[in-house]
């Protein structure tokens, strides 16, 4: 295996006292010595290249404690990755704690290359697992450095190795025995060695007396051969947005809000003195510095004070967000808590954030959501995307890269059936597709009515079923006999890969349900609205 690792700095790769990181070349000839023979005595064929971080004009490398990387630094991690893709079959980076999780769920998506419908045309096919370290690996005494075999820095070294030998195609981060997916994890630990969680997301792989991978939790290999970043073609795709992304992530201006007991004052009884609050202040400056995107970290399920606990819409935090997004700030509504799914909708007092154009992130964490929303934020007028702030919330609340759970789709290569009273749902909550027990699978709207189902005339027998999207692209109900009582009539010999989506909303602007087959980039079939002899499009 050739493995190629990316030293950014952090403590992992710090000495003396106060700590301070090597450069580069002290790192990499401390590593080829010390730890290269360990390494190997386990996985004989071996191969260390490295990749430096940063260099400045006058040759000299560049660390950084991860407290001070920007998102450009970022771009420039994927940048120094991408070139050399295709002569490693792994690559291992090296950072500090602080931030890593925000580069793991950075680096998610700086991987991806997207349409402009929101579908990958360049993803990763070998595994980038990012590590750091509680404790530094070497001991510096004397000018000599020697390997600190008690810590937990040549414990995630080790086990990183182990981890990106199975291939997992995926950024990853790995600590404390541990491998996580990159982008649903948090510190959640400052003192002890097991630092880091993945609150609303199963772990991929834990390393013992052998490394044990998770696979069904595992993302999958790219769809087709021409997505791969194996790939000429998907490698210049994603070096071209990668362009556009550090020319302009800079300017991209987004940022996390946390929601806090706060002073606030209620209008006048004659209106003539207007409302305010110290939180409604803060974001008034914050918009001041030409704020696209916000991230807000609200209480419990999604709950936000708006400034006025018996009238929402007269608060002074609720009229700042109102006019935020009348402006076209997209406004995204996360949750401190560290686990479980925002649901602003549960209380009235979270409620009021749909009317002022707040998408839910659902399980999405807040860190993984501020990544995210810059990537979106600065891919809106790349090349033919041409996004609107409509489209970057659908994709805020879309996966991309197993950021987020499914909740509009079922996927072939994901959450591919539901069983009785499962359900997917419209993003606005407006229409619901519920696998009925005694029905079948219904569409309905958020009054109940019924808009679309498959079976006119439900069996005596039968039921309930399954409803499957399967990987021949055929959308099929099975019944209690692994019987067929309906089926979507799109089977394919070719690549089929699919999806059911629920799209849109029952509001103007209209609602679809469809078989999308991704693989090949065509609608198989709209279930509603009928439409027959419509040109069929993908999703927007």
């Amino acid at each position: 295996m050739k493995l190629a690792i990316l030293y950014t700095g952090g403590t992992i790769g710090s000495v003396g006292n106060p700590l301070k990181p090597l450069t580069s070349e002290q790192f990499e000839g401390a590593f080829e010595k010390l730890m290269k023979p360990i390494l190997q005595s386990r996985y004989p064929d071996l191969k260390l290249g490295y990749i430096t971080f940063d260099t400045l004009p006058d040759g000299t490398t560049v660390t950084l404690d991860s407290t001070n990387l920007q998102p450009s630094d970022w771009c420039k991690m994927a940048k120094d990755i991408l070139p050399v893709y295709p002569e490693h079959d792994a690559f291992l980076i090296l950072h500090g704690t602080d931030t890593m999780a925000y580069t793991a769920s950075a680096l998610s998506f700086l991987f991806t290359g997207l349409q402009p419908d929101g579908f990958p045309n360049a993803v990763l096919s070998k595994p980038v697992v990012i590590t750091g370290s509680q404790v530094p690996l070497f001991y510096k005494e004397n000018d000599t450095l020697t390997l600190r075999f008690d810590t937990d820095a040549f414990q995630n070294v080790c086990g990183s190795v182990s981890a990106a030998t199975t291939g997992v195609p995926e950024v990853c981060l790995f600590f404390h025995n541990t491998l996580f997916r990159g982008n649903r994890t948090a510190k959640t630990n400052a003192s002890e060695l097991d630092a880091f969680s993945s609150p609303n997301y199963p772990a991929l792989g834990e390393a013992g007396i052998d490394f044990r991978l998770a696979n069904d939790e595992v993302l999958h290999l790219p769809t087709t051969p021409a997505i791969s970043l194996e790939s000429d073609g998907a490698r210049a795709r994603l070096s071209a947005q990668l362009a556009h992304l550090t020319a302009n992530i800079p300017r991209t201006r987004a940022m996390p809000f946390l929601a806090f007991p706060a002073t606030y004052t209620l209008p006048g009884p004659d209106k003539k003195k207007p409302a305010t609050a110290y939180l409604a202040a803060l974001l008034t400056a914050a918009l001041d510095q030409d704020l696209q995107g916000l991230v807000l970290e609200s209480y419990g399920e999604g709950n936000f004070p708006s400034g006025d606990p018996d009238d929402a819409t007269a608060g002074a935090i609720y009229q700042v967000l109102d006019k935020a997004h009348e402006k076209g700030v997209v406004i995204v509504d996360n949750t401190q808590v560290l686990a479980g799914i925002v649901n602003a909708n549960a209380y009235a007092s979270g409620s009021w954030l749909a009317s002022v154009g707040a998408v839910g992130a659902f399980d999405m964490t807040p860190i993984a959501s501020y990544a995210k929303l810059l990537y979106l934020l600065t891919l809106r007028d790349y090349q033919d995307n041409n996004w609107q702030q409509s489209d970057v919330e659908r994709l805020m609340q879309t996966n991309v890269t197993g950021e987020i759970m499914d909740v509009n789709r079922l996927d072939t290569r994901g959450r591919w059936f539901l069983g009785a009273e499962e359900s997917i749902n419209a993003l606005d909550g407006t229409a619901t597709l519920i696998n009925d027990p005694d029905l079948g699978p219904v569409l309905k709207d958020s009054s109940g009515k019924t808009l679309w189902q498959a079976l006119s005339s439900p069996p005596a027998e039968g039921l309930p079923g399954r409803l499957y999207m399967q990987g021949d692209g055929n959308l099929v109900l099975y019944g209690s006999s692994n019987t067929v009582l309906w089926a979507s009539g799109t089977p394919s010999a070719s690549e089929a890969t699919s999806m059911l989506i629920l799209d849109g909303s029952t509001a103007p602007g209209g609602l679809r349900l469809y078989v999308y087959n991704y693989a090949q980039g065509i609608v198989s079939k709209t279930l509603f609205p009928p439409s027959p002899g419509a040109v069929l499009e993908g999703p927007r």
